[in-house]
């Protein structure tokens, strides 16, 4: 019996140390945000989760066919970041961890359907060193 009690407590401990050593991490506001849904899937393909320039974001305006304008954005002091997914609805959450990291974080319904929705959003660069652990 105390050898097992030893046993818990020890991977007790490890799991206690585990989270410790995670990064604190906090959600990140978005000054915009975009919504939409796209019929052709392969529009999808080769647009990064993070967009850094204006000819980017105007590109993938214009591909996607987001209605209005092509938003302007001071890419010196924002970053707009997308996610994307086949199910019907979907909720980024972008989350900051004390080493700079931002982590992308897409919740989506499980229904898919034909095309693919969006999200388009419009974050501040403030404190971020890199995204999904690779560097801006």
């Amino acid at each position: 019996m105390l050898r097992f009690a030893c046993t818990v407590g020890i991977i007790v401990l490890m799991v206690v140390s585990v989270l410790a050593a995670e990064p604190e991490k906090k959600s990140v506001k978005q000054s915009k945000q975009w919504t939409g849904s796209v019929n052709d899937e392969a529009l999808k393909n080769d647009i990064p989760a993070v967009i850094t320039d204006a000819k980017a974001l105007g590109k993938l305006w214009n591909a996607w066919k987001v209605p209005g304008k092509v938003p302007k954005v001071d890419f010196a002091k924002e970053l707009v970041v997308t996610s994307t997914t086949s199910g019907s609805r979907l909720n980024l959450m972008p989350r900051l961890d004390t080493k700079g990291n931002l982590e992308l974080l897409g919740m989506a319904t499980m229904d898919f359907g034909p095309g693919f929705r969006y999200v388009i959003a419009i974050i501040s660069r403030d404190g971020i060193k890199t995204v999904d652990g690779k560097k801006l």
